[in-house]
């Protein structure tokens, strides 16, 4: 069934079902086992994915692809650590670009988004000094009933008939590329380039409870969003809305 990944990847583990893919694959390499960089931990039936925050990711049987992936990043440097989600989600848009009708993108931090609606999330957690799981949720078949808000999508609701075996290789291969590009310097202009949330109005929701409000402009050099709000403020963490036009 994944032959495509299976030449990118040098492990491809797909289980039944899950609490989270994440969750498992952490706890495995915290006890000590064996898996490679790129290595893979998959699934179509997720059961308490979680995002950003700790929310609660949950999506119908067969309608979606769970996937998690090894990431052996002593090679990078602390600092350009922060860019890893980021790149992440340029892997999942260009490969899910491959296979839509129009261009999917970055959403800012951790979202790729097809037609403006979120066909993706993206987690990132640490799980030793050297080693990251980036987790990414792709809507596949998911029906525009079965979407928890109307600002989700899928690759069936985009009229897309998916090959997950082609995405998930797709996906792989660039992010090694892109982990590779980051080991060795900057990725700022490959990930502005995919990032469609620069040149959106925007509300910045920040941790503490603050918001900021105006137009996302750049990214800086440790990849946090750029608003222009009167004053040039740069945001390290926060949800993100895409303002409708006025």
């Amino acid at each position: 069934m994944w032959s495509l990944a299976q030449n990118v990847s040098p492990r491809v583990v797909e289980v039944s079902h899950t609490g989270s893919t994440n969750a498992d694959l952490v706890a495995a390499i915290r006890g000590g086992e064996a898996w490679p960089h790129q290595a893979v931990l998959l699934t179509r039936d997720q059961r308490g994915g979680r995002g950003r925050l700790d929310r609660q990711w949950t999506t119908p049987a067969g309608s979606a692809l769970a996937a998690s992936v090894v990431l052996r990043v002593g090679g990078i440097p602390a600092e350009r650590r922060g860019w890893i989600p980021l790149v992440a989600g340029v892997a999942m848009a260009d490969a899910a670009s491959a296979q839509l009708a129009s261009r999917a993108g970055v959403k800012w931090p951790n979202d790729v988004l097809a037609g403006g609606r979120k066909l993706c999330g993206i987690l990132a957690e640490v799980a030793d000094a050297e080693t990251v799981v980036v987790g990414s949720g792709v809507n596949t078949r998911m029906t525009a009933e079965q979407r928890p808000v109307d600002t989700a999508t899928s690759f069936a609701v985009e009229g897309a008939d998916v090959d997950e075996d082609r995405l998930l290789a797709d996906y792989l291969r660039r992010l090694g590329e892109l982990i590779a590009q980051l080991e060795g310097g900057s990725v700022r202009d490959v990930v502005r380039d995919a990032c469609v949330t620069i040149g959106q109005r925007v509300t910045a929701h920040l941790p503490g409870g603050d918001a900021v409000t105006g137009t996302a402009v750049d990214l800086d050099e440790d990849g946090r969003l750029v608003i222009d709000a009167g004053e040039r403020i740069a945001v390290a963490s926060g949800d993100i809305v895409h303002l409708r036009p006025a």
